[in-house]
């Protein structure tokens, strides 16, 4: 019981270290901002 317990414990780390690690480790300043020209808006929606 004891190891099903450890082993659902570190299926939960993990998935909350590969989720912290998607969100938080993108560029430093985050997106770089639109070149001249570009639309600064979303595309609309169908």
């Amino acid at each position: 019981m004891g190891l099903i317990l450890l082993e659902a414990l570190l299926a939960l780390v993990l998935l909350v270290a590969i989720v912290w690690w998607t969100m938080f480790s993108g560029r430093k300043g985050g997106e770089p901002p639109p070149q001249d020209g570009e639309d600064r808006r979303p595309p609309p929606g169908p």
